[in-house]
């Protein structure tokens, strides 16, 4: 593809100057950054506005704008789930996350293994949630690096050199992930706060624009749907022998809802905040990003009906990227450079914060929950904070690395994977902040979920996460974290009556009030 250099300058200014803006953070709402409070939770001092800002920041990343509309561009309507679990999502927020909030700000907690070390007074439980939540979040972390390589593309930069162990790698990808180290490092999440109000703003600026240019310049939406293949537009149906696509949606959505809260940076930015009531606010507040979320998917019907896949630059990113390609094109085929330039801009920087967020969350798991409490219990604050810079970095590393060999069509399919994962600390972390069971139990129903939920990725060769059963002659599409889920909570309830007989419950740390 040619580049063009009217979106290469906007989109350089516009990136460099926001890396600029995250540098500077270490100044904003100044404090220590050597204490791991500060640094990886900004003091837990955000206010309404600015956790809106950073989990909107941290929960609409590069993911929407490439993995939703490439889906819905070469699946069709099944890729839609997202919109549904984005909705389903902030009722849950409401009701169970304050709870979180209040006894992780009473007891000292950062991470949710915290809270899972003192609710169950087990250190080999809180160790299997941290690792959890940091293999789960590695490919999360890639699939950012994946958008802003598929951007990269558009503008036609097609730079790069080769290093050892990483081969041959984008110049302008490499920039980028330089920028991403040098600001999270420096100013923690206060300056992935700062930058994602900037990234907001130019998010709705390019949904705004794209979603009123492009059907116009279509002939409008009732055009777009008129063209698109009848079989794309809906689910079918499903058959005495068979629950249909129509269950493999729903449970797509309902797993994922319940995945989504559990990543450790989604933990990160709602403990952070600073107090119960901005959760249930935000609660109320962030559905308005499902609306635009919505809009962004239907930009892969967009795609389809555009005739895109006849555009020279589809063909060319097609190679590389497959459908995850089509938006780009879309793009750069509907918009004058400069806009495609700002566009560009914003995808890529919406990948910045969720990234920063992501590396920031593995660090403090990685440094409460396995670097102090396993190798080093008499570390001091400071040694706390540099161990979690350090790991931060390092799980950004592995992410490029993972990003360097991807093949998959479908990028979705990473975040999916991750869910699979996430979804088996629901009893640990999600459940206990109502009820208890045995930690021995909890553990064993676990590895049941997270064994059978990887298998049944394996065996559809990590393409997809939507795995057959067969039960009394009917085959039933679903979710395989969902399905995981199901087997982990049996394990769990039926070797926590046996551990509970025998052994008994080990104390809780928390108490009834730390809730309130």
């Amino acid at each position: 593809m040619s580049a063009n250099p009217v979106a290469i300058t906007i989109f350089v200014l516009l990136f460099l100057s926001v890396a600029a803006i995250g540098l500077f953070g270490a100044r904003w709402r100044a404090g220590d950054l050597s204490q791991l409070t500060e640094w990886g939770l900004g003091g837990r001092r955000f206010g309404t506005v600015i956790t809106w800002f950073l989990l909107g920041g941290d929960l609409y990343t590069a993911y929407t704008f490439i993995a939703v509309p490439a889906l819905m561009f070469g699946a069709g309507a099944a890729g839609f789930f997202a919109i549904p679990y984005a909705i389903l999502m902030y009722p849950l927020l409401f009701i169970a996350f304050p709870r979180l909030w209040s006894v992780a700000h009473r007891h000292g907690y950062v991470t949710a293994a915290d809270f899972v070390r003192g609710r169950f007074d087990s250190k080999a439980l809180a160790l299997v949630v941290a690792l959890t939540g940091i293999i789960a979040t590695m490919p999360y972390i890639a699939l950012q690096l994946y958008g802003m390589q598929v951007v990269i593309a558009a503008l036609g930069l097609n730079y790069a050199v080769t290093l050892p162990v990483f081969g041959s790698v984008s110049v302008p990808l490499l920039a980028a992930f330089l920028v991403l180290s040098a600001y999270t490092y420096t100013s923690g999440l206060r300056g992935t706060a700062l930058i994602a109000v900037i990234k907001d703003l130019l998010i709705y600026i390019t949904v705004l624009a794209a979603v009123i240019v492009i059907p116009a310049e279509l002939g409008g939406y009732s055009k777009i749907f008129s063209t698109v293949d009848p079989k794309m537009l809906i689910l079918g149906p499903g058959t005495p022998t068979n629950l249909g696509p129509g269950f493999a949606y729903v449970s797509l959505a309902l797993g994922s809802t319940l995945a989504l809260f559990m990543y450790p940076h989604a933990v990160t930015g709602l403990l952070s905040s600073s107090g119960r009531r901005v959760i249930k606010r935000n609660a109320m507040m962030l559905p308005a990003y499902s609306i635009a979320l919505a809009l962004i998917a239907l930009l892969g019907f967009a795609a389809a009906s555009s005739g895109v896949k006849t555009n020279p630059a589809y063909a060319a990113g097609f190679a590389s990227f497959g459908n995850n390609f089509a938006v780009p094109a879309l793009f750069l085929q509907s918009f004058p450079g400069w806009f495609s330039g700002v566009a560009f801009a914003a995808i890529a920087i919406g990948a910045l914060v969720p990234a920063s967020m992501m590396s920031i969350a593995c660090g403090n798991l990685f440094t409460r929950n396995i670097y102090r409490d396993l190798l080093a219990p008499d570390c001091t604050p400071r040694e706390e904070a540099r161990m979690a810079k350090l790991v931060a970095f390092l799980t950004k590393l592995g992410a490029l690395l993972f990003v360097l060999e991807l093949k998959s069509s479908y990028a979705i399919e990473l975040q999916l994977l991750g869910g699979i994962w996430m979804a088996q600390t629901v009893p640990s972390v999600l459940l206990a902040l109502y009820v208890r069971l045995n930690p021995i139990g909890l553990i064993a129903g676990w590895a049941a979920g997270i064994v059978t939920g990887t298998w049944m990725a394996w065996t559809l060769d990590f393409k997809s996460s939507t795995y057959v059963l067969h039960a009394f002659g009917i085959a039933i599409p679903c979710y395989a974290a969902l399905s995981a889920l199901v087997l982990n909570l049996i394990v769990a309830l039926v070797v926590s009556a046996v551990a509970n007989a025998v052994k008994g419950m080990p104390m809780d740390h928390t108490s009834a009030e730390d809730y309130a």
